[in-house]
């Protein structure tokens, strides 16, 4: 399933390049001048605490956020002035879904498949392709609202994939899964990286990114803190654990967070 690149892409020596990437809203800096270099064909750990910077910065890679300055080339285009060209090479796994839910299984991947203009015979053979590599083809004429929630994201990332897209962002993917779920989506992960497809991983999971990792960066009030290969990063820090790595540069202590406001939907539950 690798994407083939286009003519019209400028070549690159890296999937991802971002150089002062910043966003900013209002006074407050979600991402602090960030210098990004993922390797073509590698699973890229993105890790941080919540609010660290890694979401935005997710859906800046994206095109979902405009940056306030720097800037950042995906799959050789830039994310601001090619913004079509990059949609149309990267695909995005989250940890919701992203799904209609009354619609069946196969209904899903048609409209998704149709609004990246696959030709309905190529789209017919990929869906069924895909439903099988995911265990899913049983299911194809059920709608996905009864899905489980490891069904669920396996059909997130059939949608993911529907289009062969060189660069995929896994945004916390196995968030919630039982065991069984985790270890098919982990092996899923694995075999995409052998596919040729470079990944990009967010997860707070520590073994999971240890396990699938290539190279991992660490990012903390929106600043990059340090970056390597997983074996380096813990010959760097004296552990052989990542959580320990992760902890060292992060700190240890909670990040708790609490607003005034409630929400008047909140309300009426209590």
């Amino acid at each position: 399933m690798t994407l083939q690149r286009t003519e019209l892409a400028p070549l690159s020596e890296y999937a991802i390049e971002t150089h002062g990437l910043t966003k900013k809203f209002g006074s407050f800096t979600a991402v602090d001048h960030i210098d990004l270099a993922v390797q073509k064909g590698e699973i890229y750990g993105f890790l941080g605490p919540n609010g660290a910077g890694k979401s935005t910065t997710i859906r800046m890679l994206c095109t979902l956020l405009k940056p306030s300055s720097g800037t950042a080339t995906v799959a050789g285009f830039n994310i601001d002035s090619d913004a079509n060209e990059v949609r149309k090479r990267i695909g995005l796994v989250s940890e919701k879904l992203i799904m209609y839910t009354r619609l069946t299984a196969e209904q899903n991947l048609i409209f998704f498949g149709k609004l990246y203009g696959i030709d309905k015979a190529e789209l017919k053979l990929k869906i069924e392709e895909l439903l099988d590599m995911m265990k899913l083809t049983p299911f194809k004429d059920r709608s996905v609202g009864g899905f489980s929630s490891g069904m669920r994201q396996r059909m997130n990332v059939i949608r993911a994939l529907i289009h062969d897209p060189e660069i995929i962002f896994l945004d916390e993917p196995t968030t919630a899964l039982d065991p069984q779920s985790t270890k098919f989506v982990r092996d899923i992960i694995l075999d995409l990286k052998k596919g040729g497809h470079t990944i990009i991983l967010t997860t707070h999971i520590m073994e999971e990114a240890d396990e699938l990792s290539d190279r991992i960066a660490i990012i903390d009030h929106g600043k990059i803190m340090d970056t390597g290969t997983v074996a380096g990063l813990k010959n760097k820090y004296g552990t052989e654990s990542m959580l320990e790595v992760f902890l060292t540069v992060t700190g240890r202590e909670l990040r708790d967070a609490a607003s005034d406001r409630v929400s008047m939907k909140a309300v009426g539950r209590m």
